[in-house]
């Protein structure tokens, strides 16, 4: 098995698949592996956050994407020592045709990326996507789950709040249903025996106006009942809420919030978008219909009643998906899903 393992980066700032990239890489070092993560210069903060967690840096002379993906390509072929690990559809296409490559694809391509993919593959040792749902959607990839750290603080209730404190922990978006989940706050605050407050924890950058604006009046319309405290310590936001709600509309690939709230034995509800199922585990009985209000403000109810009438199998629920949580998506799990699969592959 190579010591020398280099990561490229998707994007030079980080998201998503940058966390899963930082990762990658503490479980490669805790493995006795000799990491180096490669970036663009501009974005830095990938770069940065590397170098300030020790890892080896190298830092290509690139502003774009494009000239990322060059420099990418040049380096790969001059300099690379080792196995590249291409976190992303953009380093794997930068780097087609190279021999002794990983291919790590975060999202289900989308558009015209979608041809792009089966070159990016050409001559990978493998392609791994998040879930099985993906492995079914983009063909000859395998799945690889994501994993978390644990959510830790004084998360336990003996009851829920007044008002009930509904959680939303993401980017604001269409894509991930938060207006669908504001409009059913709407209609239960006024329809049912129970108060409801939403409390929206993140910002919605990089999303358009059109978009911005079908979330804006959404949870405007709920007035004092929403609360957006903006991007904030995902500690902090699950001791605050009694119930995180997962609403996304389009097919996640995963669904990391969902996997966060199990490790912090919250009560949680996932819609049935794309993994989003498969990671909260087979027979959960808290998913709803995705895009629609009326199945997600029944399924807030009978979780809010079960809160207060049936404590005893409200906490079976959760412990059942802590233990999922621990055995799946917990860091631990996920060096061992990674020492295998390198024990498989090299």
């Amino acid at each position: 098995m190579p010591k020398e393992i280099n990561i490229a980066t998707n994007n030079g700032d980080i998201g998503g698949g940058e966390v899963m990239l930082f990762n990658i890489a503490r479980a490669l070092r805790s493995l006795g592996h000799e990491v180096t993560i490669v970036g663009p210069a501009s974005p830095s903060e990938v770069v940065e956050a590397a170098a300030d967690e020790g890892f080896d840096v190298v830092c290509l002379p690139a502003t774009t994407r494009k000239q990322y993906m060059a420099h990418l390509r040049i380096w790969d072929q001059r300099s690379r020592k080792g196995l590249l690990w291409c976190n992303g559809l953009v380093p794997a296409f930068a780097t087609a045709g190279h021999q002794n490559r990983i291919v790590h694809l975060h999202q289900v391509p989308q558009g015209m990326s979608r041809w792009l993919v089966k070159p990016a593959q050409r001559n990978a040792l493998v392609t791994l996507i998040p879930s099985d749902f993906g492995s079914q959607v983009v063909k000859k990839t395998r799945s690889f789950h994501n994993w978390v750290d644990e959510i830790t603080g004084q998360l336990g209730k003996s009851k829920v709040s007044s008002p009930v404190k509904i959680g939303f922990i993401g980017r604001p978006s269409v894509i991930k249903g938060t207006d669908i989940l504001a409009n059913a706050i709407y209609h239960l605050n006024r329809e049912s025996n129970f108060h409801f407050q939403l409390i929206v924890a993140g910002e919605s950058d990089f999303i358009d106006a059109a978009e911005r604006n079908v979330v804006s009046k959404a949870l405007t319309s709920l007035g004092a009942d929403c609360s957006q405290i903006g991007k904030t310590n995902p500690a902090k936001f699950y001791e605050i809420v009694d119930i995180i709600v997962v609403p996304s509309v389009w097919d996640e690939v995963f669904g990391l919030v969902a996997a966060e709230a199990m490790s912090g034995r919250k009560p949680l509800l996932v819609s049935d978008a794309g993994a989003l199922p498969e990671v909260v585990g087979k027979d959960y009985p808290w998913i709803f219909e995705r895009n629609n209000v009326h199945s997600l403000a029944e399924k807030i109810l009978e979780v809010t009643d079960q809160l207060e009438n049936d404590p005893a199998e409200t906490e079976k629920i959760i412990n059942s998906s802590y233990w999922r949580w621990q055995e799946e998506f917990s860091p631990e799990a996920g060096k061992a899903h990674l020492r295998e699969l390198l024990l498989e592959i090299l």
